[in-house]
């Protein structure tokens, strides 16, 4: 299995992260069983805007995409890890684009925690002084 780049650095990540949002709002708003016009009202938008967004319109805001995904529940990692392979300069490797990344989001959240906590019981963690330590100092 070869690595193709879904995106790079190079050409430009936010188009396809766009893109690709795009395509799962529209699938998931089908799913859901919404036409475009109710969802664009539950987000104050207009019709045509949600056009441009489900249609990948490199103009529309990430913003409005992470607002539409969580209208619809969607996991936004499909908007967010490409960016984090963006940010460190790495390509996207296509085979994980067209799935739902909710897993592999909820896997980077769960390390992040545990290295957080981590890091937070070593500070809150007194540290005892050995009774041989304590022996020796009188």
């Amino acid at each position: 299995m070869s690595l193709e780049c879904a995106a790079s650095v190079a050409e430009g990540p936010l188009s396809y992260v766009k893109e690709q949002s795009g395509r799962q709002i529209e699938e998931a708003r089908k799913r859901v069983g919404i036409t475009q016009r109710e969802l664009a009202r539950d987000l104050g938008m207009g019709v045509r805007w949600l056009r441009e967004i489900e249609s990948g319109n490199p103009k529309s805001k990430l913003d409005d995409h992470l607002r539409c995904t969580y209208q619809l529940g969607l996991s936004s990692g499909h908007i967010l890890i490409p960016l984090l392979f963006a940010g460190q300069r790495m390509c996207f490797p296509k085979q994980l684009g067209g799935g739902d990344l909710c897993d592999l989001e909820r896997l980077c959240i769960e390390v992040i925690a545990e290295r957080n906590l981590s890091q937070l019981t070593n500070a809150l963690t007194p540290r005892w002084r050995s009774p041989s330590m304590a022996a020796g100092a009188s």
